[in-house]
């Protein structure tokens, strides 16, 4: 079965994680993605071969000097007969080296032209990198212990979750049956995520403040926990859940349910979390796992990636000489199939 995106072209002038990431999903759902790279190859080639790929496979290239007058009729060539562009550099480049669809449209009118960028087309050129973004926006403030520093992630969440937004503008766009210009920029797509944080200081004046452990501002118990080996992710976000954690830790005496709902759990967030730290220190991350899994309450002993990998190996998959993660989408009937990146190509 073709995939669901078989007849779609997608050029792609995009450099290192953001872009890339965006027409790899696209790519692994049957889109056909030529990656416009410089003379020389894309500045990540440089990074790794294993990175590369993790970005790159499915895709075809070629290389193109955007500067010069034959690489931009070549483009030209091929923005007629393709679907959309995407690109992910800073906004005075992309209006240099004209990738808008202000420049583009003379080429074809249906043409879909996304820009990512850290702040918008209008924004300027000020850098934008994933973690530059997470400290300016509010992620790295809200995230860590509350007496230790501001805290980043172990991984380009910015980066990520910006090329999934680029993506469904794009398809969006292209599902209209109009061509135009789509600006997905890096600063807006990380204050959305942070939706009921955001809304809650807007609405309400709520600022958010870290608690211990990652715990969740409102559900209680709801963060890591030590046990007597390991680290524990418990998230009991409603009363059944409470219920059962209660039976099955014996936290609860002659049929009681102490802090039987979740308002009186949130008023009485430090006794319910020393009770709650009392017993799992009794069994390790792994049992507590097994036996309240068995009871339906969301719980994850904190793995390493190593183990989390070992644990799921039917997330991975073989593209060329790489081991890869494999596209996160599934759609019935259709199993991609994986290719590796593509080497320099000349035009």
């Amino acid at each position: 079965m073709n995939g669901p995106l078989a007849g779609i072209r997608i050029l792609e002038v995009g450099v290192m994680l953001a872009g890339p990431y965006a027409t790899m999903l696209l790519a692994d759902l049957g889109a056909e993605v030529i990656k416009i790279e410089p003379p020389g190859g894309e500045i990540s080639r440089q990074v790794g071969d294993s990175y590369f790929a993790s970005l790159n496979r499915n895709k075809t290239s070629i290389c193109l000097d955007l500067t010069s007058e034959a690489g931009k009729a070549r483009l030209g060539e091929l923005v007629a007969e393709s679907h959309a562009l995407l690109v992910n550099m800073k906004p005075s480049v992309i209006r240099r080296l004209g990738l808008t669809y202000e420049s583009l449209s003379r080429f074809n009118e249906k043409i879909v032209c996304v820009a990512m960028t850290g702040f918008g087309l209008d924004g300027g050129d000020d850098p934008a990198f994933d973690y530059v973004i997470q400290a300016a926006t509010g992620v790295a403030a809200m995230t860590g212990d509350p007496d230790g520093p501001p805290t980043l992630p172990g991984y380009s969440s910015a980066d990520n979750s910006t090329g999934m937004a680029a993506a469904l503008g794009l398809l969006a766009q292209i599902v209209s049956g109009r061509g135009g210009q789509v600006e997905v920029c890096l600063r807006d797509v990380m204050l959305s995520q942070l939706n009921y944080r955001a809304a809650a200081y807007l609405n309400d004046g709520i600022h958010p403040r870290r608690h211990p452990n990652g715990a969740h501002s409102y559900y209680v118990p709801a963060q890591l926990f030590e046990t007597a080996d390991g680290y524990l992710a418990l998230f009991i976000t409603h009363d059944g859940f409470w219920k059962s954690f209660v039976g099955e830790s014996g936290i609860g005496r002659d049929g009681q349910i102490p802090f039987a709902t979740m308002a009186e759990r949130a008023a009485s967030r430090d006794e319910v979390l020393a009770v709650v730290e009392e017993v799992l220190s009794t069994d390790t991350a792994a049992g507590w796992e097994k036996r309240l899994r068995a009871l339906g309450i969301p719980t994850a002993a904190v793995r390493s990636l190593p183990e989390a990998l070992e644990a799921t190996p039917e997330v991975t998959v073989t593209a060329g000489d790489f081991r890869l993660i494999g596209s996160p989408i599934r759609v019935a009937g259709y199993e991609p199939q994986y290719r590796p990146p593509p080497a320099v190509q000349s035009s």
